[in-house]
């Protein structure tokens, strides 16, 4: 395979979708930061493109925004008052079909909260140019399934989630939509990221179940979780799960008692019980925690797998042997002070041009207040751990 051929398939900002956006009138530079635009966040901040391209705030910088702008390839959004700052959303079809992804869901309209935490992910992809990146569900499955696990996981055990039912279903692949780094030279590492959008780490736990094949099926591998400003002392929940849920394997006799707990649940005859003098409200009781909520989620899905899966030593033993790696990111930005949406419902936000607003400008509904200065919301007092 080529250098080029390799570039292909393992970075979704590759040199052949780079000289396409080139075409639209940018320079070498703008078209590389517009394609890791295009693929991983569909937004930025004025910051990340002078970070990237190594210049001052000055004319070159304001030119190269007001042209996105003015060719309609992005809409300024301002936040509020204008002295917060802007961030542009790039919705332009005709560049996302140049980037092989003219329905990416970055194109279209979004609450802020999910813009603001998709420039959080921006940020951790161009921080850390050591690896390629890949961003796309298509970059991603054809990566997986054509190098790195090839003969070692069938396509139904890649991170999904199915919707509907019978002929009528569909499978979203990578369902997280979030970057996985293939280290470019070396040990060849990859990087699978969470982004950290709750204080509660329910919906990481279900995170880590739909990743459990992947991340056994690559050696070596980093869980690499990002952390904004607001959710730094909810990292003790955090690790409290991993190690719950990677280095804590549940027993044959506990995913027996599972199994029949849950089919009992859903008002099935479940059988005798696998142990003995074990009742319903014993069962109950026992497994009355977080991380078997989450294994009952997954089961819901995945049938007995997700409670096999719930007793692999696989991860622990990758951990012990050091082919697993965990790191807790801090990102240290402010992101213009509304890092309290990240995680939270919002409404869409909506094109307004008036009088004090000529370029069009998108703007937070009224509704939407503009949250204070970011303070944590962990609270100090004793919690629940495995949640």
């Amino acid at each position: 395979m080529t250098d080029a051929s390799w570039d292909r398939l393992c970075n979704s900002a590759h040199q052949e979708r780079i000289d396409r956006v080139q075409l639209f009138g940018f320079s070498a530079r703008q078209a590389r930061f517009l394609t890791l635009v295009l693929v991983h966040s569909g937004v930025f901040l004025e910051r990340q493109y002078r970070s990237f391209a190594g210049i001052a705030h000055g004319q070159k910088t304001h030119d190269f925004l007001h042209r996105l702008v003015a060719r309609g390839y992005a809409r300024a959004i301002t936040p509020g008052a204008l002295h917060r700052g802007r961030l542009y959303h790039l919705h332009h079809k005709p560049l996302y079909q140049a980037i092989d992804d003219p329905d990416n869901r970055n194109r279209k309209p979004a609450p802020l909260g999910r813009f603001v935490e998709r420039l959080m992910v921006l940020d951790a992809v161009l921080a850390d140019t050591e690896y390629t990146w890949l961003g796309t569900e298509s970059d991603k499955l054809q990566y997986f399934i054509l190098s790195a696990v090839q003969q070692r996981l069938p396509k139904h055990r890649y991170p999904h989630l199915t919707f509907g039912q019978g002929d009528a279903h569909t499978v979203r692949y990578f369902p997280d939509k979030l970057p996985i780094g293939v280290q470019r030279t070396g040990e060849s590492r990859h990087v699978v990221v969470y982004l950290v959008r709750r204080e509660r780490p329910f919906d990481f736990r279900l995170f880590l179940h739909r990743h459990v094949d992947l991340l056994g099926a690559l050696t070596p591998w980093t869980l690499r979780i990002l952390v904004p400003r607001r959710f730094r002392k909810a990292v003790r929940l955090y690790r409290a799960a991993l190690r719950e849920e990677l280095t804590m394997p549940l027993s044959p006799e506990e995913q027996a008692e599972l199994e029949w707990l849950f089919i009992a649940r859903q008002s099935r005859a479940p059988g005798p019980p696998p142990t003995r003098g074990l009742t319903l409200a014993a069962a109950a009781k026992k497994f009355d925690r977080p991380r078997f909520r989450a294994v009952r989620r997954t089961w819901e899905r995945e049938g007995i797998w997700g409670i096999l899966m719930a007793g692999s030593h696989t991860l622990n033993d990758q951990l012990e042997w050091g082919h697993g790696r965990i790191e807790f990111v801090d990102l240290p930005h402010q992101y213009l002070q509304l890092t309290a949406l990240v995680g939270g419902t919002s409404k869409p936000l909506v094109p307004e041009q008036n009088r004090d607003n000529p370029a069009g400008d998108w703007v937070v509904p009224p509704s939407v207040p503009l949250p204070e200065l970011l303070t944590s919301v962990a609270s100090d007092a004793p919690v629940d751990s495995s949640r």
